[in-house]
């Protein structure tokens, strides 16, 4: 382990909380930044900073005297003002490459998304070639591709840069994707979008926190993983609404059984985008044209490249971490 001392953004939040579990594990000295205190954070033995990643002179003085930066605080979500994505996402990532430089941290792994290639179509096993998407749907995709060509863009000598773009986390202290889920199931409200033979990549938390692990083991040695950016998944796409529906199952949730075509869903989220755009509401609209094309696009990515740069393989496989969801959910 070449890590000494780790700095990790978004600590408090469910990769980044799951990222400093794992360094404690390893026994490595860990900071914490976040607008909060986090007492789960704490409990395992890490020091927390509260501070604003938008404020640069706060990251110059925090990033002192570490090695390596955990770069996951972002807004996410799909609905917002673009002002509020790009402060968050594009300038709090310049204040951080620019805390790093000053403080010659030797690694940075930024934590992406591959909604940063999503163009419209299916995608299914497609690589890190594949060009950023031209038609957005949304700020959160926008400003994470602004966010991620900075990073990649500023490997060099002092400090060595890898993204991870990890697709549909899931697990355990999970805040955002499985509750939403469990809610939508348990009102009813959900509908299969399209055919629903779509598949998607997902991954599991200890799978996406052991790819954040391999790139700053590798950015702090060989460095062969420097400027490049890494699809991370289970490696076995999922029929969407299978599972889903096996999750709901394990829960006794009823099945999302009632559909709605694709051109329908589309339509309906641009129009619920529209009024809520006229009330200014700032609550997510239950559809919008991302989410319409999330729900029925394929979507899915080669592990290849992680596989041979960085020896990525999941260490939990589905059937593993669905166990360990639903007993969590059940406690």
């Amino acid at each position: 382990m070449l890590m000494r001392k780790a700095l990790v953004t978004g600590g408090g939040g469910f990769i980044g909380l799951a990222v400093v579990r794992k360094l404690a594990e390893l026994g490595v000295k860990t900071t914490v930044v976040g607008r909060h205190e986090y007492p789960a954070a704490t409990a395992l033995g890490a020091r927390c900073v509260v501070g604003d990643i938008r404020e640069a002179s706060f990251l110059q003085k925090v990033f002192a005297d570490h090695d390596t930066v955990f770069h996951v605080a972002a807004k996410a979500g799909i609905w917002g003002s673009y002002d509020s994505y790009h402060s968050i996402n594009v300038q709090g990532t310049e204040n951080v490459l620019t805390a790093c430089r000053e403080n010659r941290v030797k690694a940075l792994v930024y934590t992406s998304t591959p909604s940063v290639v999503f163009n419209g179509c299916d995608l299914q096993g497609v690589d890190e070639t594949t060009p950023y998407g031209q038609k957005l749907l949304c700020h959160y995709a926008a400003t994470k591709i602004e966010a991620e060509k900075l990073v990649l863009a500023a490997d060099g000598s002092l400090t060595r840069t890898a993204a991870i773009r990890p697709h549909l986390v899931w697990g355990p202290g999970d805040t955002n994707l499985i509750p939403r889920l469990l809610d939508r199931g348990r009102e009813g409200s959900l509908r299969i979008v399209g055919s629903g033979e779509n598949k998607v990549d997902i991954a599991y938390i200890d799978n996406v926190v052991h790819a954040h692990i391999l790139a700053a083991d590798n950015l702090l040695s060989s460095a062969s993983a420097g400027g490049q950016s890494f699809f991370i998944s289970q490696g076995e796409p999922v029929p969407l609404w299978g599972w889903i529906n096996d999750l709901y199952g394990r829960l006794d949730i009823p099945p999302v059984t009632k559909q709605v075509s694709f051109p329908a869903a589309y339509v309906i989220g641009y129009l619920m985008e529209k009024v809520y755009g006229l009330l200014g509401r700032e609550d997510e609209p239950k559809m919008t044209r991302f989410l319409a094309e999330q729900l029925a696009k394929s979507h899915w990515f080669s592990q290849d490249k992680a596989k041979q740069l960085l020896g990525y393989e999941p260490l939990v496989s589905i059937e593993a971490g669905l166990e360990a969801l639903v007993r969590s959910l059940r406690e």
